[in-house]
């Protein structure tokens, strides 16, 4: 539940709250208006600080009456990713005492105002709705209130409690662990949330697909020892669209690598291998919230790569439900199999857009790290505009090639292609030519490996390790023209 929004447009003369987060552009000398400015002078003093530097580090002092006040310089200069990330450090300050309430004061000129308060209201949003814990008592409160001082456009601000909101269920299904997530459980939250949102639900459970033939993702899913695996298909019509995306997330609930058992180190956190999906439902949320002229369908790959006798195995050969035939190589690379039958099917709707995101390969966090996640796809235009909205929305895209000779290393002499290498290398440029073969009628499409998924100590706006990257800028790309 994201906390209450009060808006004043105006500064009153005398200004009470418990938890207070004052911003202004950054500059040489404190503003005139600055609230309680004799104790930040104080407090400066007393670090031997200038007053520049509040655009490095915010600073938070006790006031008399017992009050949290925290100051900071917002750098217009810089861009949407630094913006969060400065607003964060200064607002953990005050949520670090887990308040009920915040109230937050924005200076300078109106263009000014109107930034600082659209990066604080979200930050405060996303930070102060706690995630789920399973301890007797946690400190984990939520924010209840946030009062805003200096700007009142409250539909800009709606759109970001929509983004908010999407990215807050990403998060919360991600952290589920896994026994309370299975592909079963799993189903009944989306089904749920499609029963409260309106959203179409289908689901194609294993009977259907082994009847429809996908073999990619029967193969992975066989594995388990109960059949609770499923292609769950969301939609949302809206009577002004013009356009329809297709939004494809992976939804491996664990992750155990199959026969090729992954090392205890990288089995942890293999919950979160679902990540995909969940940023799929946090695009969908805010997409529901806030309206949007735009028709989207969600295609989840629900499922489980388990060990048993009847798991899928090195060099089987499968067939995908295009009828490609796939030579298995290593059984932990199940990601791209359950989605190349995913594909195809999201694919053939003919969607104007197709965007699926995985957390998919290792090598994409070797490449960039967790601080970005790549991006790859068949129109070079569409690659552009994925790395601009990256920029705008704090969640920053690499783009990686994906030439048509990288697919030599993927030959196999007895199937129409490897499902992997062995030898690692370009593994996420690999992955992504090997979902292409599954993308029906050439559709646009774009593939983002979200090795952002998580980042210890938070990213961006964002201050937990899961930071729900993918919600923001999927949002704007499925709003956006392209």
């Amino acid at each position: 539940m994201l906390a209450q929004l009060t808006v004043f447009p105006v500064l009153p003369s005398e200004l009470h709250a418990s938890h207070l987060l004052v911003i202004c552009p950054k500059g040489k000398t404190l503003p005139r208006d600055m609230p309680h400015a004799d104790l930040l002078r104080a407090v400066l003093a007393r670090r031997d600080m200038k007053a520049s530097e509040l655009a490095k580090t915010p600073l938070a002092a006790t006031n008399a009456d017992g009050s949290l006040l925290a100051w900071m310089m917002l750098d217009f200069d810089k861009d949407t990713f630094a913006g969060q990330t400065q607003v964060r450090k200064a607002m953990q300050l005050l949520l670090e005492e887990h308040p009920s309430d915040i109230a937050i004061v924005v200076l300078g000129d109106e263009l000014q105002r109107r930034r600082s308060a659209q990066l604080a209201v979200y930050v405060a949003w996303v930070n102060g709705a706690p995630l789920p814990v399973h301890k007797k008592k946690t400190d984990n409160k939520p924010l209840k209130n946030i009062a805003l001082y200096g700007f009142d456009d409250k539909k800009s601000l709606a759109v970001l409690k929509a983004q908010a909101a999407g990215n807050l269920l990403c998060r919360s299904l991600t952290v589920s662990p896994p026994n309370e997530l299975t592909p079963a459980l799993y189903r009944k939250r989306i089904s749920a949330l499609a029963h409260e949102h309106a959203w179409r639900c289908e689901e194609f459970d294993m009977k259907a697909l082994r009847k429809m033939g996908a073999g990619a993702f029967v193969a992975v899913a066989q594995g388990s020892e109960i059949d609770d695996a499923a292609i769950v298909h969301l939609s949302y019509k809206h009577p002004k669209a013009k356009k329809t995306v297709a939004l494809v997330g992976k939804g491996i609930c664990f992750d155990t690598g199959g026969h090729n058992l992954k090392p205890s180190r990288y089995m942890l956190n293999m919950h979160e291998d679902m990540n995909g999906s969940a940023v799929v439902l946090g695009i969908l949320l805010g997409v529901t919230l806030q309206n949007l002229p735009v028709n989207i369908d969600c295609w989840l790959a629900i499922a489980q790569n388990h060990i048993s006798a009847k798991a899928y195995k090195q060099n089987d050969i499968v067939k995908a439900l295009n009828g490609t035939t796939i030579e298995v190589m290593h059984t932990d690379a199940e990601g791209r199999m359950v989605l190349a039958d995913t594909l195809t099917l999201a694919s053939r709707e003919k969607p104007d857009l197709m965007i699926d995101f995985a957390t998919l390969t290792g090598s994409m966090e070797e490449a960039v790290g967790n601080r970005y996640s790549g991006v790859l796809g068949n129109r070079d235009e569409l690659l552009r505009q994925a790395v601009s909205v990256g920029r705008q929305s704090g969640e920053r895209l690499c783009a990686f090639p994906m030439d048509e000779d990288y697919e030599v290393a993927l030959e196999s002499k007895s199937a129409d292609i490897k499902q992997c290498t062995l030898e690692g290398g370009a593994d996420h440029i690999l992955a992504t030519r090997f979902l292409k073969r599954f993308v029906e009628y050439d559709t646009p499409w774009l593939h983002v490996d979200l090795s952002a998924s998580r980042c210890e100590d938070g990213l961006g706006g964002v201050a937990t390790d899961v930071t729900g990257f993918g919600v923001a800028w999927g949002l704007k790309m499925v709003s956006g023209e392209w």
